[in-house]
């Protein structure tokens, strides 16, 4: 019997959670952030949270679920 080491995290993941969803729903955020408030002051720290999640969910977390599975 041999095992398949599948080392896509996203074929494990549903539709919501690719990195095409995650994208985009941090641009929808910052800015709708932008449109609604008008504030840099505001826009700025969300813009700067939406990048620290996009990096921990579209760069770290794939490396660790590569590393992890070989």
């Amino acid at each position: 019997m041999t095992e398949s080491t599948d080392t896509d995290l996203w074929s494990h993941k549903p539709w919501w959670c690719q990195p095409w969803t995650i994208v985009l729903t941090g641009l929808l955020v910052v800015g709708g952030s932008w449109l609604v408030l008008h504030r840099l002051w505001v826009t700025g720290p969300v813009a700067l949270v939406v990048g620290c999640w996009w990096f921990l969910f579209l760069v770290i977390a794939p490396t660790a679920y590569r590393n992890q599975s070989r």
